[in-house]
């Protein structure tokens, strides 16, 4: 972990741009996802957060921001946006979609332009981490940061 070069990434690039402060975090990535972040620095799993890459029944794709220790309850997240059925992308669709690669996803600088939802109690949090747009890269970065940033929906989808 010590001495791993930050990446600059579209994300960074996105951030730098908008004027967003932001810490970066690289860390060994071994596929472990939120949980592997977080016990590698010492973080609350509950305030790391997932980038997920989704899609409606008519494959139209969405961004989901979630807890890195909770699961989306698509059948809610759908209800609550007017789809009828919402689910995960298969890992090439989501990586097409988002310019970046299955456990390096951020939401910042994606390829194509994609409603973010945003699970509710994240919004309530300070600082969040959040994958930096390649994998073993996390930034820390103030939740008001990215409320501007983004502008997601909030909604309550978590189970």
């Amino acid at each position: 972990m010590a001495g791993k070069k930050e990446p600059v990434t579209q994300a960074v690039r996105v951030l730098r741009a908008q004027g967003i402060a932001f810490q970066g975090y690289p860390y060994d990535y071994n596929g472990g996802g939120t949980a592997e972040f977080a016990a590698q620095l010492g973080v609350d799993e509950h305030q790391v957060i997932k980038t997920l890459i989704m899609e409606d029944e008519q494959a139209r794709p969405l961004i989901v921001l979630m807890h890195g220790d909770r699961e989306v309850a698509t059948g809610k997240l759908a209800k609550q946006i007017g789809a009828k059925r919402i689910r995960p992308c298969e890992p090439k669709v989501a990586d097409r979609h988002s310019g970046y690669q299955v456990g390096g996803t951020s939401p910042f600088g994606t390829r194509r332009p994609m409603p973010v939802y945003c699970e509710r109690s994240i919004a309530g949090l300070d600082r969040i981490y959040i994958n930096g747009g390649k994998r073993g890269y996390i930034i820390a970065i103030a939740m008001d940061d990215l409320q501007r940033v983004l502008q997601p929906t909030l909604v309550d989808a978590a189970q």
